[in-house]
């Protein structure tokens, strides 16, 4: 089923909806990956998502879930880790790309065997971006070295034990890439943060007011039905599930003058839905084939 976008949404001259890679192109790499975020710049992702989480020795680093159990081959809540412990575990091995399928793949591409006790410093190198924690310095590093611009979507990830402490070192992060403040006249924030916190979001606008703030939905609550935002906040990030139930809450947020953003967008079906509905970003785990079935390959 699809639904006509409403009338009153139709803007002439509206750009084309923003592809946004959740956590990089995480259907193809392990999530949060260096692997996963160059996949998704190579696929042609207007932005990168990620989700920040602070460690016990104060480094903010890409990790979904509180506890490392999921993704990891390790225990224990990320907050309750330094930063060298996260280093010593393996971050990529449960998506299926372990040591052995890499240097197999390495050997069709030669054509030859290749030893994997003697393999060659790049595929080693190849190895550690799959498998390696990864810190939000380190993507910001990666985002500033791409031959165009590229976009990040920061989502803090709330409750913490470290609370505001979050919000504080990612806005000094942000400060030292210089994305905190207008750099020219016609400067647009290349970074905005999102969290179903609005708590968080205020801590981010007090301390840099320039960086835009994405309020995240997994329901829709009767007080956000009509289009509304907490103050101070420009984008509704929406749940897919929020557009198959209430389609027509697209229209109402872009009455409110906010842009819509919504997560996480995988089936063709639902990438239909939202280009009918005229949302402002599709989040999806498959950012190549997204950017295909909107023709802007």
């Amino acid at each position: 089923m699809t639904y006509p976008r409403p009338a009153e949404d139709a803007r002439p001259g509206r750009p084309a909806i923003a592809v946004v890679a959740h956590r990089g192109a995480s259907e193809d790499a392990p999530e949060h990956t260096l692997a996963a975020y160059r996949r998704a710049i190579e696929d042609g992702a207007d932005a990168l998502e990620c989700d920040v989480r602070l460690t016990a020795d104060g480094h903010l680093v890409c990790v979904h879930d509180r506890r490392v159990n999921r993704t990891s081959n390790g225990r224990g809540a990320v907050s309750a880790l330094e930063l060298a412990d996260l280093a010593a575990l393996d971050f990529g091995s449960w998506k299926g790309l372990e040591h052995k399928g890499l240097v197999e793949r390495l050997a069709r591409a030669t054509g030859r065997p290749v030893n994997a006790d003697e393999e060659p410093d790049w595929q080693q190198d190849e190895d550690a971006e799959r498998t390696s924690v990864l810190t939000l310095e380190r993507l910001l590093e990666l985002v500033a070295d791409a031959d165009r611009r590229v976009e990040l979507a920061i989502e803090t990830k709330h409750p913490t034990r470290w609370a505001g402490q979050v919000e504080q070192r990612l806005v000094e992060l942000l400060a030292r890439f210089g994305h905190t403040k207008p750099a020219t006249p016609d400067w647009a924030p290349p970074v905005r943060v999102m969290s179903f916190s609005a708590r968080s979001l205020h801590r981010v606008r007090a301390a840099a007011p320039d960086i835009p703030g994405v309020y995240l939905m997994q329901f829709l609550t009767p007080r956000h039905r009509d289009g509304r935002l907490p103050p101070g906040v420009r984008i509704a990030g929406p749940g897919v599930r929020i557009l198959r139930a209430h389609p027509d809450y697209v229209a109402r947020a872009h009455r409110a003058g906010h842009q819509v953003h919504v997560w996480t967008v995988n089936e063709a079906s639902d990438v239909e839905l939202c280009r009918d509905l005229g949302v402002d970003a599709i989040i999806t785990n498959r950012p190549k084939q997204v950017r295909k079935q909107l023709g802007l390959e």
